[in-house]
């Protein structure tokens, strides 16, 4: 009887919108069963609500021309990669990776922005299986210098898709964002229908995964982070493998500075200590222990040299005195005992560690995705995906060419 009522209800709004204005060939395509069926959902059912929400997004995709995208248009943005499908995942979802850089908007209009951002949604859905309706997006927001800034695209991005692609989005991560747009969108975020979809994620969470770091294959490739492999090593003892820095251990005894910061790979599995600088430096020197002893205390200056005085002295020679005296017990002070603090209340512990769950459930949610974002953007290989009309005349007048690009993707 579900299935039934459902048929109806769609139904019913198709009949709502042909009496009043009759629909054109392309919209008649577009208000198919799938189509509405989204558009009810979105409005909990409501065929009045989801008739005119359907309406409203027919009259707007006249206002952009969507029928007119062509990837000519966007020449520009598909050379440098702006945004782009970048493959699909494990469920068939297409995963749309936008870079839009803050100087885009400087440039651009709204509207032109609004248009790519149709164009590239609109590849995607051209891409989609039979029994795939949702897509994933990933916005990389570390081309963003202006918290503000990224969160008006943002918000723009998700209003168009919450209104005008209903049932669309399976999920939509934020990575690298300004450091100000956590508290931006922690005020916003009541207000945005696609909100519990939104997820922000940080690349460094997942630098020591080495599971797709291979671009041995992708020579186009180009990589912004820091690269250990560049920087010359030097046989040098005590060291601490870091990618940021690491520290090395002085030669000579009498330096005032017994270690000293530097920028060489230093690793102690390529390099270990030899036989004759033990012999100098005496005990073996770990970055544990690779200090300065000017700053450890007396105690610990002293271990260093002889252990043996140490555990002798610890103990007095002679015993002390046995105590004569008796307390009495009602003069001793005893500390009054605190009351509870709201700062170690049970409620505060609990939301810590929701909010330690909720970064653990983000994480593990992009790691599925991580290998679409770490992937070279390659033009040629996004442009096999596109169909007429919006691959332009290069998909309709040379078919070998989209052929060759497709066995080129076979690599991924």
């Amino acid at each position: 009887m579900g299935k039934i009522d459902q048929k109806e209800k769609a139904q019913t709004v198709v009949d709502i919108l042909r009496k009043q204005a009759p629909l054109t060939v392309k919209q008649e395509k577009f208000c198919n069963k799938a189509c509405v069926e989204r558009f009810l959902k979105a409005k909990n059912d409501s065929v009045k609500k989801g008739a005119k929400q359907l309406r409203n997004c027919l009259a707007w995709r006249d206002s952009i021309g969507t029928d007119h995208l062509i990837a000519d248009e966007f020449s520009a943005e598909l050379a440098e990669g702006l945004a782009y499908v970048a493959g699909h995942d494990e469920e068939s979802r297409p995963v749309m990776i936008f870079r839009v850089k803050q100087d885009y908007q400087k440039f651009h209009s709204q509207k032109q922005f609004t248009r790519l951002l149709v164009f590239t949604l609109e590849v995607a859905i051209q891409t989609m299986s039979k029994n795939v309706e949702q897509f994933v997006l990933l916005f990389d927001a570390s081309f963003f210098r202006s918290a503000s800034a990224f969160m008006n695209m943002l918000l723009a991005t998700l209003k168009i898709m919450g209104d005008y692609y209903p049932g669309r989005l399976h999920k939509a991560f934020v990575i690298d964002p300004p450091s100000l747009f956590s508290y931006l969108w922690k005020g916003v975020k009541p207000f945005v229908e696609l909100s519990p979809l939104t997820m922000v994620v940080s690349s460094l969470d997942f630098e020591e995964s080495l599971e797709f770091n291979d671009f041995a294959s992708y020579p186009r490739a180009a990589s912004l982070r820091f690269d250990p492999s560049n920087v010359p090593s030097s046989a040098k003892i005590g060291s601490c493998s870091s990618s940021r820095f690491s520290f090395t251990v002085s030669h000579h005894n009498d330096s005032l500075k017994p270690w000293h910061l530097t920028l060489t790979d230093t690793s102690g599995s390529k390099v270990g200590p030899t036989a004759s600088s033990a012999a100098l430096l005496g005990p073996a020197i770990s970055p544990l222990n690779a200090r300065s002893h000017s700053f450890a205390s007396p105690s610990a200056r002293a271990s260093y040299g002889n252990t043996r005085t140490i555990k002798k002295g610890f103990f007095p020679s002679t015993p002390l005195p046995q105590k004569t005296q008796k307390l009495d017990s009602s003069m001793i002070n005893h500390p009054r005992t605190p009351g509870p603090s709201f700062l170690n209340s049970s409620a505060l512990f609990f939301k810590k560690d929701c909010q330690v769950n909720k970064v653990t459930k983000c994480r593990d949610s992009f790691v599925p995705f991580l290998k679409f974002y770490r992937r070279p953007y390659d033009e040629m290989i996004y442009r096999s995906k596109m169909r007429p009309p919006l691959g332009s005349l290069i998909s309709i007048i040379s078919p070998q060419i989209r052929r060759r690009h497709m066995c080129i993707s076979q690599r991924f």
